[in-house]
């Protein structure tokens, strides 16, 4: 979080409140570009993880998701051992693809 704009760092650069500065320089490239001016491949990832990291943590919401409800409108014993075992499925898919290196 270290691109944060802080309350002192307006005054520091000499804008206006309101304003912020650029976060390339001036003789940087364009976003997209690559020095030589050709284009190149902006590597912009809308979010963070791999795929089968959100994959894991998608069998993990879901069985959540099924266990809670089938407490509440069951008790259905069988979609709530079901649930269960979506949630372990996630996690040792969590685990094998080593899930906690993804943040950055």
């Amino acid at each position: 979080m270290a691109n944060q704009v802080g309350p002192d760092t307006v005054s520091e650069t000499g804008q206006q409140p309101g304003q912020f500065a650029s976060p390339e320089p001036a003789s940087a490239p364009a976003s997209g570009t690559v020095a030589g001016g050709t284009a190149g491949v902006q590597e912009a990832h809308p979010f963070h993880g791999r795929p089968v990291s959100w994959v894991a943590v998608s069998f993990i919401i879901a069985g959540f998701l099924v266990g809670g409800l089938c407490l509440v409108f069951g008790p259905i014993w069988a979609g709530f051992w079901a649930g269960v075992g979506l949630v372990v499925i996630g996690g040792l898919l969590a685990l094998a693809t080593d899930i906690f290196e993804d943040w950055y």
